[in-house]
């Protein structure tokens, strides 16, 4: 049987659209228009072998909407999807882990990555037989080869590890199978974690040094880089130090932090840009693409410009959008005061506030938060991540109170919540009836979380020293928290400090693909994923002033079970492969 490879112009499963390669990767993803070339048309061209290469990188996920329009933190208690049809809202949040509407993340995610593997396995299997083109140098075609292999490596390292998150450890599959013979002997035992996560952990450690450095050519801006398999190395480390593994000490995953601050800190950095204003300096970190100077992001995928179809599923419905993704009242209930103190007076190992039975948490008086009041003062990160009623987008007042511009009566898609998403939206393509466009990149990994990372692993080891201070005090300086941490008397001890850190990670990377891996790594996930999601009623009184009432949106479920995914039925009923626990 011939065997035949296809390669894929893939396009969001949300249905946003995709540009094409060469808009999102620059000039090195361009193709040509067919789609299929046999194995050895493939590998006995070098162009052919490069443009194979280079379409591996579509296996990089973007996140906005990526389950059947829903977003991943709408599966944890940062959010919920407003839309009934939402993939997360009728498959992680009732329980159901095998709901087709989940699909896009619960079972068509272990086909995808392997896929991926599968392509940098034929790469690294056939480059070095592949003929060298006419125009390159001998040098040029060797450090091409090198780069090329690495970057393979690199990329089959994450697609595991993003598997891991899901299944746990699955078979490492470092060799072209043939589709014509026995494809799963030897694959069916599954790797301890230890084991796995060496082989990660080498490949990402091997592969640096053949990787280039930080590109500053705006055609190579998304390649694999140096920096890249550090900055993944320092994650994988604190995941792996966390109390759901405890593979890796603290120390290390200190160790690996401290190693991409020396040694690629001063080509990164918390992005400023040119505004003095501490609201748009953090919005402007999302949103502003690498090749405009951002120098947070790390490792990102490398899209281009969009217009309103990329954002209308998660705009508010005033503005002729769907709703979307709307932030709970848990989020908005862990952003400190402007004035660098916590509105609340005791918060959880979740990094959420304490609710009563009323669920209110108590308030902190010395903070200067009211409830009657309660957007008032708050960490400039809150208002560029949340649209809360009154707050200015595309020059009008968002309306949540019933009946209002963005919650009227008798719309499915109104925000359940009284939020709607600012975060990762593009305020400029609103302006003129929608007809603007922006970059809208997806980050994976950017400064801040190296930041993160090693004050987290810092705190562990030595409880709350200056240098978890200093790490935490960059990223608060940066949005206008100015008052000085070591002052606060609530974060002197290691306990409060990692609730602290844990509240501070979780606002700093909201909506960012974090918080369904973080509280599982903390294994704090049925807490956390298994509380109520509350909202924010809005009315007025006879005095006309607002009055602000909190309410459950929705009751989550979750079990111990569901730390890890089912593995897809249909691998499970093919292979005979071992389930995981509860499954």
């Amino acid at each position: 049987m011939k065997k035949t490879i296809y390669i894929l112009l893939f396009s969001l499963i949300s249905g946003v659209l995709f540009t094409s390669c060469e808009e999102m990767f620059g000039d090195f993803l361009d193709k040509q228009p067919s789609n299929e070339l046999t194995e050895k048309e493939v590998f006995s061209l070098w162009s052919n072998t490069q443009k194979f290469h280079y379409d591996t990188y579509n296996f990089l996920r973007h996140g906005a909407g990526r389950i059947n329009s829903s977003w991943m933190d709408a599966a944890t208690d940062l959010g919920h999807t407003s839309y009934s049809n939402g993939g997360t809202r009728t498959s992680f949040n009732i329980g159901n882990y095998y709901a087709f509407s989940g699909a896009p993340e619960l079972t068509a995610t272990w086909e995808h990555y392997y896929r991926g593997i599968r392509k940098c396995n034929m790469l690294l299997q056939n480059i070095d037989s592949v003929p060298k083109a006419a125009s390159d140098t001998e040098e040029v075609y060797e450090n091409q080869k090198s780069n090329y292999k690495a970057e393979s490596r690199f990329l089959r390292a994450y697609f595991y590890w993003e598997l891991f998150l899901r299944y746990g450890p699955v078979p490492i599959i470092d060799k072209v199978l043939d589709p014509e013979g026995d494809l799963i002997t030897g694959y069916l035992e599954r790797p301890s974690t230890a084991d796995f996560i060496d082989f990660v952990m080498t490949e990402l450690n091997e592969c640096e040094a053949d990787l280039m450095a930080k590109p500053a050519e705006d055609d190579l801006l998304g390649r694999i880089s140096k920096p890249m398999a550090s900055a993944l190395r320092s994650r994988i480390a604190l995941y792996m130090a966390s109390d759901r593994y405890k593979i890796y000490s603290w120390q290390q995953a200190v160790d690996a932090a401290k190693s991409f601050i020396d040694t690629y800190g001063s080509s990164y950095g918390l992005y400023y840009g040119t505004s003095n204003d501490p609201f748009q300096q953090y919005q402007e970190a999302i949103l502003v693409p690498v090749h405009n100077a951002n120098n947070e992001v790390i490792f990102w995928r490398n899209d281009g410009i969009v217009g309103w179809n990329a954002i209308v599923n998660d705009s508010p419905v005033g503005e002729g959008g769907r709703g979307g993704l709307c932030p709970s009242q848990n989020l908005v209930d862990m952003y400190d005061m402007s004035n660098g103190q916590s509105p609340f007076a005791s918060y959880d190992d979740t990094g959420a506030p304490i609710y009563d039975s009323s669920n209110l948490p108590a308030v902190n008086a010395a903070s200067g938060y009211s409830e009657s009041d309660p957007y008032a003062n708050r960490d400039p990160r809150f208002y560029r991540t949340v649209l809360y009623n009154q707050s200015q987008w595309n020059n009008t007042a968002i309306d949540v109170i019933k009946g209002g511009r963005d919650n009227p009566i008798g719309n499915a898609n109104a925000t359940p919540t009284g939020y709607y998403l600012r975060k990762y939206i593009p305020e400029g393509i609103v302006y003129q009836n929608h007809s603007g466009t922006a970059y809208r990149n997806w980050i994976f990994i950017r400064y801040a979380e190296i930041l993160l990372n090693y004050a987290e692993a810092m705190n562990e080891v030595s409880g709350p020293t200056t240098e978890v201070y200093d790490a935490l005090q960059k990223i608060r300086d940066r949005v206008g928290l100015t008052q000085k941490l070591e002052a606060r008397t609530d974060i002197r001890s290691k306990d409060t400090m990692r609730k602290f850190i844990r509240k501070e990670r979780t606002v700093e990377l909201a909506f960012e693909d974090h918080r369904s891996w973080d509280v599982r790594r903390w294994n704090v996930a049925e807490e956390a994923l298994a509380r109520p999601i509350y909202g924010m009623e809005i009315t007025k009184d006879e005095n006309n002033n607002f009055v602000y009432t909190r309410k459950v949106v929705q009751k989550r479920i979750f079990s111990k079970k569901m730390y890890l995914y089912p593995i897809p039925e249909a691998e499970v009923w093919k292979t005979g492969i071992e389930n995981n626990l509860g499954w």
